[in-house]
């Protein structure tokens, strides 16, 4: 397996304002800096991959409207490598879209698919995880996903049911996947967590781009016949015109439902190595360094006295003094405050429209 034939695609087209009123429909999170590091979480993304791909191979999906801020903060991936679509289909179509974009260049690519908004604390542990799962699909004709292993009976995830009976032959850390699991409830979520053969499904997934466009041949035949039409076009003037004519048609439909829940040869990788999705400001709290009183500060001059439980985020340059909270949420941006309890943050998306 060459590097050169590894690829690298960020799928970047959602619209989530849960992180309001730092995230918005302008600028939604993965375009924002929500841990405070000095990068967002899109270039963070982009990061981890280093030394898995080279530059001209790595791939953004986003919407048309977000494609200036996709140029904007990820100057090192080509012009042409960044797909925008017209419309939102959900995760077939941009994965089939990309695909046969890849498969037009290099029919041997190899290639891994990842959310553009999600985080990963263990770098070095990432990245020997996705080697390894390169290195099993670049000689397998399979779809491998990462399984991520679960800390706690959590309901806002998929889960993924594994085979932990017997690992593939080819890597013993790879196994046969059984089933593909909505998000439960939480009674369910607590059993899956006792059966330890249930890992949360991260949405990233890893395979060589003839095994990805095989099978949408085979299960979605309407999808591959319209990207296999374009294929000519690609890489010319006429690509974008053509897309925003032809993409609205295709089905809204995810890679899970239209692909992955009806083929033969799917795998698992379980892999721990820090991740989490970061869907709200609770799992933000959850996933940062606190102080002795469960806190979480991000911003440049953020001071707690008799706080608990509680994540400040100010990304102005203002000072903030907290006093006698327990368990909230205080985030400022752009001239709007929020102030909320952690157990209300589900309200937050009232707002935010």
């Amino acid at each position: 397996m060459e590097m050169k034939d590894n690829h690298v695609v960020i799928m970047a087209g959602g619209i989530g304002s849960r992180f309001w009123p730092m995230s918005t429909k302008e600028r939604p999170k993965q375009f924002i800096d929500v841990l405070g590091c000095g990068r967002t979480l899109i270039q963070l993304t982009v990061d981890r991959f280093a030394g898995i791909c080279p530059p001209e191979n790595l791939w953004v999906v986003t919407s048309e409207r977000y494609a200036a801020l996709v140029r904007e903060q990820l100057p090192e991936v080509p012009a042409e490598n960044i797909l925008s679509e017209p419309c939102r289909r959900n995760t077939a179509p941009c994965i089939a879209y990309v695909s046969w974009k890849i498969k037009t260049r290099n029919p041997r690519a190899n290639v891994v698919v990842t959310p553009s908004d999600h985080v990963v604390m263990n770098m070095r542990e990432f990245q020997r995880v996705i080697q390894s799962a390169l290195a099993f699909t670049s000689g397998n004709d399979a779809i491998l996903t990462l399984g991520m292993k679960p800390t706690r009976p959590e309901t806002g995830y998929g889960y993924i049911q594994a085979d932990l009976s017997a690992a593939s032959t080819v890597n013993k850390e790879i196994f046969r996947v059984d089933s593909f699991k909505e998000k439960p409830d939480i009674e369910t979520a607590q059993q899956y967590i006792k059966r330890k053969n249930y890992l949360w499904n991260a949405g990233i997934f890893v395979w060589n781009v003839n095994t990805i466009v095989n099978a949408f041949r085979l299960w979605q035949p309407e999808i591959a016949e319209m990207f296999e039409g374009l294929m000519p076009i690609f890489y010319t003037p006429a690509e974008q015109e053509n897309i925003n004519r032809l993409f609205p048609m295709c089905p809204n439909i995810s890679v899970d439902y239209a692909i992955l829940e009806k083929a033969d040869e799917i795998f698992v990788f379980p892999a721990d190595f820090g991740w989490s999705d970061l869907g709200t400001w609770g799992s933000l709290h959850g996933q940062l360094e606190k102080d002795l009183a469960g806190n979480v500060a991000i911003g440049p001059d953020v001071t707690l006295y008799e706080s608990r439980n509680c994540i400040v985020h100010t990304a102005q340059e203002r000072k903030v003094v907290v006093i006698g909270l327990d368990g909230y949420i205080v985030a400022e941006d752009d001239r709007q405050l929020l102030i909320c309890k952690l157990t209300d943050e589900q309200r937050i998306k009232e707002f935010s429209e």
